[in-house]
């Protein structure tokens, strides 16, 4: 049975961000900062909370920010010396410096989300059965070991992580653990919907294109669903996406006031 660590998390940090105009400058909406490090982080911290570790960042906007950033991470974690005379850098150990595989994958400026993946997973899936899949812009105290194993009891290709926000996210339309349609932000409906933190078998990459018109929410997930591939994971605690100046207040306060239920 494979372990958390064998499964990469290919992590969606390409977007422009424009609903944050003003909140973060030009940084993509990933980087900003919540507390003492970036969103990107938190994400990447809870899922090594249950034990993944290998995190393929699917940039697009501003990757050099996010190259950068964990470029440097481990002299800003550890301490560390510099021979000016060879320019080496020796990093000592440090107690706060994660064990995490991370790299930096250059999607295209304009590409959509479902290309992104594929053009991620093209290169750096490897033999890895199973693949993680979700948005630089969402937290939740979701229980991803246990999503992780409900994924591999039930076989099919896909799962997604389903929640209660309000009705402007894509819709799920459930039969039992199955979910029978998606829609992506329809207009009216009640219920359950798409809150990221999907999981998949590699045969779902026969469902993604590396067109850059490829979107993941649009129809690769659609026909998954019509094909009965994609099972929900239900989740009644904290979940919260990143969209707007009010939203980054919102998070960026829980975390300051000692409430943030995501702190891994």
């Amino acid at each position: 049975m494979p372990a958390p660590s064998d499964v990469p998390v290919f992590v969606l940090c390409g977007g422009f961000g424009t609903r944050l105009a003003g909140s973060g400058g030009d940084r993509p909406k990933p980087m900003l900062e919540i507390g003492d490090r970036p969103l990107l982080v938190h994400i990447m911290g809870w899922y090594a909370r249950f034990g993944f570790r290998r995190f393929v960042l699917c940039t697009g906007y501003r990757a050099d920010a996010l190259a950068s950033y964990f470029m440097m991470l481990p002299a800003i974690l550890s301490d560390f010396t510099l021979d000016l005379r060879d320019r080496s850098v020796s990093y000592h150990q440090s107690d706060y410096v994660p064990d995490w595989e991370i790299t930096v994958a250059h999607t295209g400026l304009h590409t959509m989300t479902g290309a992104r993946v594929a053009r991620a997973a093209a290169r750096y899936l490897g033999d890895a059965e199973h693949f993680a899949v979700t948005y630089g812009d969402g937290l939740t105290d979701a229980d991803l070991a246990e999503e992780f194993r409900y994924h591999l009891e039930h076989g099919a290709l896909g799962t997604v992580l389903a929640v209660n926000p309000p009705s402007q996210f894509g819709r799920l339309q459930l039969q039992e653990d199955r979910v029978a349609a998606f829609a992506e932000k329809p207009v009216t409906g009640n219920g359950w919907v798409n809150g990221g933190f999907f999981l998949f078998r590699r045969g779902f990459l026969d469902y993604l294109s590396c067109e850059e018109d490829c979107v993941l929410e649009g129809e690769p997930l659609t026909r998954l669903a019509a094909d009965g591939g994609l099972r929900v994971y239900r989740h009644q605690g904290f979940w919260s996406c990143l969209d707007t100046p009010r939203d980054h207040e919102r998070i960026r306060g829980l975390w300051e006031n000692g409430a943030a239920p995501w702190k891994a």
